[in-house]
């Protein structure tokens, strides 16, 4: 590991409906070392296996908290700095700083963040940028542009930031 400075991110899932999107997160968790937090109701089982086949073999690498309700999240994280990623965002998630422990919390897929939840922490609230004519972007996709944006702010902690090309042997018969 490259960076030692240990931080926490933690990644929050409303009422995920698409087990593929859900694992599909899981597995940007696993890779970037983020806390998922998984709030109720689902729409699937936690054991559907295209979350599981999604997720691939990471799951043993993701620290999962489940909560009842978005209510039962909020209580139990009380006192947080929290970003709800939102369409209705006025901001973009690109222009807030992101503090250690911080929650980004995405929607379901239908319907995103209620709006009520979205007015209560309305300063809060940032977006993805997209063209006018876009709806929104696949939630795991979102989630992954926001961590990592999360994560080059703090400059990739405890990341490999490089990588090393090997030689193969099979080039040596190609001079």
């Amino acid at each position: 590991m490259e960076n030692q400075t240990k931080k926490e991110l933690n990644i929050v899932l409303f009422e995920p409906e698409i087990p593929q999107n859900t694992g599909n997160v899981a597995r940007t968790c696993a890779a970037t070392g983020a806390r998922l937090h998984l709030v109720r109701p689902f729409g699937f089982e936690i054991t559907d296996r295209n979350l599981k086949r999604a997720g691939l073999d990471y799951w043993y690498l993701v620290d999962i908290t489940y909560y009842d309700s978005i209510d039962d999240f909020f209580e139990k994280t009380k006192g947080s700095s929290y970003f709800l990623f939102s369409t209705k965002a006025r901001k973009t998630h690109s222009e807030v700083e992101y503090p250690d422990g911080a929650y980004i919390i995405f929607g379901k897929e239908t319907r995103g963040i209620p709006e009520h939840i979205l007015l209560e922490h309305k300063d809060s609230c940032v977006r993805i940028p997209m063209i006018s004519d876009a709806r929104s972007l696949n939630l795991a996709n979102s989630v992954a542009v926001g961590c990592y944006e999360v994560l080059r702010q703090w400059g990739y902690p405890e990341l490999l930031t490089k990588g090393e090309l090997h030689r193969h042997q099979w080039e040596d018969t190609l001079e």
